[in-house]
């Protein structure tokens, strides 16, 4: 009799068959991108970087050629929803006062993560149109609270991709509850130049005419490259 047609040997077969399918359906696979991220489960999950020193820090700012934060001379109107809240500039490390910073203009603030793949996808758009704006508008992109207490991960990833566009991270929230922005990444504020908000967009854009197009919608600026 031949040794696999023993029952001890037909057991063992559908063991091993049996341990390969199970296998099979435990190993993890790719799954089809989200349309838009939640926060993650921990405050700073998939940014990863250690504590790293004040000067390698400062390197990183250098390298990253970040634009500087936007300034402004103008009054803070009274309305204005970012009147006192500060953030971190990642340009120069230094805290910027929002309201301040952005008063007389209208500006677009993408809410974005690092660990956020759909931001990724759309954070090219938002640096083209600050390239594109000129002085008829200021384009901030604010990293989320969660992982914005890792600076060097944020520069790092905007070095390795070529976006240079003015970023902020906002540690304490304090952006975002000021803004009423939902916890949803990315997500879209559009303020006046009053400072009142215009529009908020739990979205993606898919195309930088897209966004462009809800500029001028929302702003009634017009910018390089929009639907005409």
């Amino acid at each position: 009799m031949s040794v696999l047609k023993t029952p001890a040997a037909k057991a063992m077969i559908a063991f091993v068959v049996v341990m390969v399918a199970l296998i099979f359906a435990l190993w993890p696979r790719d799954t089809e991108e989200p349309t838009r991220s939640t926060a993650p489960g921990g405050p700073t999950q998939g940014v990863t970087d250690q504590d790293v020193p004040e000067d390698v820090l400062a390197q990183a700012r250098i390298d990253a050629t970040l634009v500087p934060c936007p300034q402004s001379g103008a009054p803070v109107p009274a309305e204005a929803a970012l009147k006192n809240v500060t953030a971190l500039c990642l340009a120069d490390g230094r805290p910027i006062n929002l309201g301040q910073a952005t008063a007389g203009r209208p500006t677009v603030i993408n809410m974005w993560a690092v660990w956020c793949l759909p931001c990724r996808k759309e954070l090219p758009y938002f640096d083209e149109l600050s390239r594109q704006a000129g002085d008829q508008l200021d384009v901030l992109a604010v990293h989320a609270i969660d992982g914005a207490s890792k600076p060097y991960a944020i520069l790092q990833f905007l070095k390795e991709v070529g976006l240079t566009l003015p970023t902020v991270a906002d540690t304490d929230g304090s952006v975002a509850k000021a803004l009423r922005a939902p916890r949803v990444y990315p997500s879209t504020i559009l303020v006046r130049a009053d400072g009142t908000v215009a529009a908020t967009l739990p979205k993606v854009f898919t195309s930088y005419e897209e966004l462009v197009g809800v500029v001028r919608d929302e702003l009634g600026v017009s910018v390089s490259g929009g639907q005409s």
